[in-house]
C-alpha cells in the first residue's frame, strides 16, 4: 500500500490551483481584449471596462454590458503592413505608404509584384527565384487595423479608479482610454485591487494623473512564475502608459497588445470555440421573475 505525503498532496494540489486560476487569468483578458476590438471595428469606444461590466456566459465566455457611457465614431479599417525582416525587402518597401486601404484587393500585395519580374526571373536560378517570391510574400505581409483613433470626446465620465489621464485632464480623448481601462483590468485581476486606489475620489485622482505605477510583491513558486509576472508587469505597464500617444495600442489597436508575450500561447483565430478554463455553475434557472425573498440580502445591507 503507497503512502500518501500529505504536505506533498497539498503543495500539488496549490500549484495546480494557482496554473489553472493564470490559464483563467489570461484566457478572460484575451477574450476581453477581443471584445473591445470588436467594439473599436464598430467604431465605438466603450469607457466602461471594469469586472462588474464583464459577464460570463453559461458556456464559459464573455460579453460586456452597460454601454451607457459609449460612444460611437467613424472608423476607416486599415491594412497595415508589417515591418520587414530582409534588407532588400525594407528597400523595396520604402517608398510606399504604411498603410493601405482595404478595398485594394489583397492578392496585388502577393502576386502582381511577381508577374512584372517574371521576364527577369527566368534568368535566374530556382533556387534564387524561389528565395526572391519568400521575400516579397514577406514584404507584403498585412494585418487589419481597426482602431478609431480619430475619434475624440471631452466628456468627463467613468468609474474613478479606472479613469485615463487624458479623461481626467480634460484635453480630449479617444479610445486609447478602453486600453488604460483594460490595463487597469488586468491589474486587479492579478493583485486584486487598482493601481492608483485612494483614499477618496479626489485622491485617486491625483494619484492617476501623478503617481508612478508600482506593483505589489506576491508570493511565487519558481522562476516560470517570476517570468510569467514580469510578463504580465510588462503589459500593464505599457498599457499604463500616462501618454495616450504612447500607450500599447493607441495607434495599432488590439493587434498590437495580441502580439505581445503575455499572450503568447492563445490561439486567436479559435479562442471563441475552445472551452474556456472553467464555466460557471448554475444552481438554478428562473423561468419567473425572482420573488423578493429571493433576491433581498439584508447581510449584505447591512454591510454598506
Amino acid at each position: 500500500m503507497k503512502v500518501v505525503d500529505r504536505e506533498a498532496l497539498a503543495v500539488r494540489k496549490k500549484l495546480q490551483r494557482a496554473e489553472t486560476e493564470k490559464e483563467i487569468l489570461r484566457f478572460y483578458a484575451a477574450e476581453t481584449i477581443l471584445a473591445l476590438e470588436y467594439l473599436h471595428m464598430m467604431g465605438v469606444v466603450y469607457r466602461d471596462l471594469k469586472p462588474e461590466n464583464v459577464l460570463v456566459r453559461d458556456d464559459g465566455h464573455i460579453m460586456l454590458s452597460d454601454f451607457d457611457l459609449s460612444f460611437k465614431c467613424d472608423v476607416v479599417p486599415k491594412l497595415l503592413r508589417d515591418r520587414l525582416a530582409s534588407s532588400r525587402s525594407r528597400k523595396r518597401s520604402s517608398s510606399t505608404s504604411s498603410c493601405v486601404r482595404p478595398i485594394q484587393p489583397v492578392l496585388s500585395c502577393f502576386h502582381r509584384g511577381g508577374r512584372q519580374r517574371k521576364g527577369r526571373s527566368l534568368q535566374k536560378t530556382e533556387k534564387e527565384e524561389e528565395s526572391e517570391g519568400e521575400a516579397d510574400l514577406g514584404a507584403f505581409h498585412t494585418e487589419l487595423v481597426a482602431e478609431p483613433i480619430s475619434a475624440r470626446s471631452k466628456s468627463f465620465v467613468g468609474t474613478h479608479e479606472y479613469l485615463a489621464p487624458e479623461v481626467i485632464s480634460g484635453t480630449g480623448h479617444g479610445s486609447a482610454v478602453d486600453w488604460w481601462t483594460f490595463g487597469v483590468f488586468l491589474f486587479e485581476m492579478i493583485y486584486g485591487k487598482t493601481p492608483f486606489k485612494g483614499e477618496d475620489n479626489e485622491k485617486t485622482l491625483v494619484n492617476i494623473m501623478k503617481r508612478p505605477l508600482s506593483f505589489p510583491s506576491l508570493p511565487l513558486a519558481g522562476a516560470r512564475d517570476l517570468e510569467e509576472l514580469l510578463r504580465a508587469q510588462d503589459l500593464i505597464a505599457k498599457l499604463l502608459s500616462k501618454s495616450p500617444k504612447r500607450r500599447i495600442g493607441s495607434l495599432k489597436g488590439s493587434a498590437e497588445i495580441k502580439r505581445h508575450e503575455f499572450f503568447k500561447d492563445i490561439n486567436w483565430a479559435l479562442i471563441r470555440s475552445v472551452k474556456p478554463p472553467r464555466s460557471p455553475r448554475i444552481s438554478a434557472t428562473f423561468s419567473r421573475p425572482p420573488r423578493e425573498e429571493e433576491t433581498h440580502f439584508p447581510e449584505a445591507q447591512q454591510q454598506r
